[in-house]
């Protein structure tokens, strides 16, 4: 990634090429149906747990296995050479080719030699390095680099495709699928042939044979590797296996998950030397370090080595879908490569793309050994921050405002009277305003051209509640309520919604008025120790209130409270203990309903309240897993729920990404969130995060503001009232 400039160029031409967006949506939507059709009757959860024990298995004992694949390799015939860095390996296989005058190198598919830019450094020396894979020799003959792990040309159309082989051999080629792929065979088959040296990469290096596996959906591997006399094997060292046993497990896996296939086309075991026309056959294996014990070395990171490169975690990205790789990723792309080019190539190339991430744990749902690909990279964001800041922003909005909780509790309260001049009547029809258009014309492109945006609301909740009656005799239970900046300051009506469901329920609430923001803001922009200081603070105001349960309508909230309070305050011996005991019992507010006090079995004999639709907020479903509980309880209180299309994508908010990181990024998603929200044909659309409010109110209050945005707790409400008459 090059200059802030560059990044941002690259962001618009992506933006603009709606065609690659609509293709690239259209590939993951077949994909998400694919793949739950290839696991059906398969236990995922059970399976990718398997492999990750596996890989940090391999990980603890990685230099006794190193040591054990050696040994077996050169047994079998094979010589290996361990490179500290791409370099080192480009300039053995060079090396190589010199000594055997070899001009040519038929190449199959191989990531590591991207990440070495191995053509360029061949081309250099005067040696010819062809490309066999379809995808691959494409992207060569385009000039441009892979946009995808397991798909590399998944950005390019048949059309270009045609011109690109109709120049290369010379004559007005069908843009048809078919003939595409009879000109790819054809040209690329002399290659074998022709090539003095063959190579490929490795999916597995298994440690107990000291022999290789290939995974590919071409057979142009195996011709690579069996054809030409000298065979080299690129290969990371993060690639090893125990035992053949591991790598069958993890082909089960891995084309389930890369392209929703219940096998790969061809899978190819390889061990030593054989004879060729009465020579003995070479093969190299280059191993490459580049990065990789680093990675394995950090606490924090490790786990990004258990990746077995499916590139699922861009196949379900909202982000990539509407930019592509060439725009989020420099040689490997989407979430896991955030991560690999901030120790492969440095952080400085990674501090772009590290924001480009929105947080919607996508990834990290899909992900076939487990990496919680999110945390990974908000660890990274924060040395992203150190390194280089968050801006001035930021840096005043986190450590001089969110940190005093007076001075920020005020400042709110004075937006709330100096916002009216920007504020016009809300196009729903509600009592509150909203903010339609900013004066400053490039704000008003980013903020306000597509989207509403809310105005702060008159008066808090936290000021609310000082003056809202709970008539509850007998309370089962007393709960803790943590608001949230969202429900707090914006949607307050939320908070008291919940207060109206939880006393009819016999439920007291018990509300801290020291608690302040969850952090997860500072966290996200990398201002570690923001995040600590307010842990502390909602800790503190938390553990004197001695509630049963502590209770979020925010699920980002949620997640702060029982998951990273925990982290942030784990070096903290004063309150990691209290942290812990506070995380045991918070839970959202629709789970809390619905698995302890049984809510929709009591909301049963409700009358139809009309249908609706759901939107699963990203945090709520893959932070908290909870989808089920907010649609038994809408079901329960008479609402009919009618599903959309993709309900969990992400909507685009993300926080601040969607007004300070990339507004424009944000734009596209929630376009798409909005469309697929009106293709229901539904009047209101339900939801449990404040944040997806904010977004999805506003964007419909362009877009149409006939369909009604309304948190869970809010129509549960209204539904108590209305049977209470």
């Amino acid at each position: 990634m090059a200059t802030n400039d560059t990044y941002k160029k690259s962001i618009e031409k992506a933006l603009n090429n709606q065609k690659l967006s609509e293709a690239l949506h259209l590939f993951g939507d077949n994909y998400l149906i694919a793949r739950e059709n290839a696991y059906r009757g398969l236990d995922f959860e059970a399976m990718r747990q398997d492999l990750a024990s596996i890989k940090d298995d391999v990980r603890i004992r990685r230099k006794e296995l190193l040591a054990e694949f050696i040994k077996n390799a050169e047994a079998a015939g094979s010589t290996v050479f361990i490179a500290k860095d791409t370099k080192e390996a480009n300039d053995y296989v060079i090396n190589l080719a010199k000594k055997k005058n070899a001009k040519r190198i038929a190449k199959s598919k191989s990531m590591v030699s991207e990440e070495a830019h191995f053509n360029k450094a061949m081309e250099a020396e005067g040696i010819q390095a062809s490309e066999t894979d379809l995808g691959e020799w494409i992207v060569q003959l385009a000039g441009q680099r892979p946009s995808h792990m397991v798909m590399p040309a998944i950005h390019m159309f048949k059309e270009e495709v045609a011109e690109l082989f109709g120049k290369e051999v010379g004559e007005t080629i069908s843009p048809e699928i078919k003939t595409l792929v009879d000109v790819a065979r054809k040209r690329l088959r002399q290659e074998y042939f022709d090539a003095d040296i063959g190579l490929t990469g490795a999916n597995f290096l298994v440690a107990n044979t000291g022999g290789i596996g290939l995974v590919t959906n071409e057979g142009n591997a195996r011709l690579c590797a069996t054809m030409p006399k000298v065979h080299v094997v690129f290969g990371g060292i993060h690639k090893l296996v125990r035992n053949m046993e591991d790598a069958i497990k993890i082909t089960r896996l891995l084309p389930r998950n890369a392209t929703g296939q219940l096998l790969t086309s061809y899978i190819t075991w390889i061990r030593g030397t054989v004879p060729v026309d009465g020579e003995t056959k070479e093969q190299h294996i280059v191993l490459i370090d580049g990065g990789r014990e680093a990675l394995y070395e950090s606490k924090a990171c490790q786990d990004a080595l258990r990746c077995i490169q499916c590139g699922a975690c861009a196949n379900v990205c909202p982000v990539y879908q509407t930019v592509g790789g060439h725009v989020f990723g420099s040689i490997y792309i989407s979430a896991i490569g955030i991560i690999l080019t901030a120790f492969y190539e440095g952080l400085d190339k990674a501090k772009e793309i590290t924001r480009a991430c929105i947080g919607c744990r996508s990834c990290t749902a899909v992900c076939p050994s487990g990496i919680d690909l999110e945390e990974i990279i908000l660890h990274l964001r924060t040395q992203v921050t150190k390194e280089y800041g968050m801006g001035m922003i930021k840096n005043v909005a986190f450590k001089a405002v969110m940190k005093n909780r007076s001075l920020f509790h005020s400042m709110v309260r004075a937006a709330s009277k100096l916002q009216h001049p920007v504020t016009h009547k809300d196009p729903a029809g509600s009592e509150k305003r909203v903010i339609r258009h900013l004066p400053m014309h490039f704000m008003d492109r980013d903020f306000t051209q597509w989207r509403d945006l809310p105005s702060v609301a008159e008066k808090s909740f936290r000021d609310q509640f000082k003056t809202i009656t709970q008539r509850v005799d007998k309370p089962k239970y007393k709960v803790g309520f943590f608001v949230g900046c969202g429900a707090d300051f914006v949607y307050p009506e939320v908070g008291t919604s919940l207060i109206k469901v939880l006393n009819a329920l016999d439920v007291e609430v018990i509300f801290p008025q020291e608690q302040n923001c969850c952090g997860i803001p500072a966290l996200y922009s990398g201002d570690t120790d923001t995040g600590v200081e307010l842990a502390k603070q909602n800790v503190d105001a938390f553990t004197k209130a001695k509630v049963d349960y502590i209770l979020c309508i925010c699920p980002t909230c949620t997640m702060g409270v029982k998951r990273d309070f925990v982290e942030r305050l784990a070096d903290h011996p004063d309150w990691s203990a209290k942290a812990l005991a506070l995380s045991d019992k918070t839970m959202d507010a629709a789970a809390f309903l619905e698995n302890v006090l049984g809510a929709s079995e009591k909301f049963a004999d409700f009358n139809s309240q009309g249908t609706i639709t759901y939107h699963d907020s990203c945090h709520l479903k893959r932070g908290n897993n909870v989808w089920q509980e907010p649609r038994a309880l809408l079901g329960a209180t008479g609402y009919a729920v009618q599903e959309m299309k993709n309900s969990d994508r992400c909507c685009g908010f993300g926080g601040t990404y969607s007004f300070l990181s990339h507004p424009q990024i944000s734009k596209q998603i929630t376009h798409d969130k909005v469309e697929a929200i009106k293709n229901v044909n539904c009047k209101t659309v339900a939801m449990d995060c404040p944040g997806c409010m904010i977004m999805l109110k506003g964007a419909m209050g362009k877009a149409n503001p006939n369909i009604r945005c309304a948190h869970t707790v809010e129509l549960l409400a209204e539904a108590i009232e209305a049977k209470e008459g």
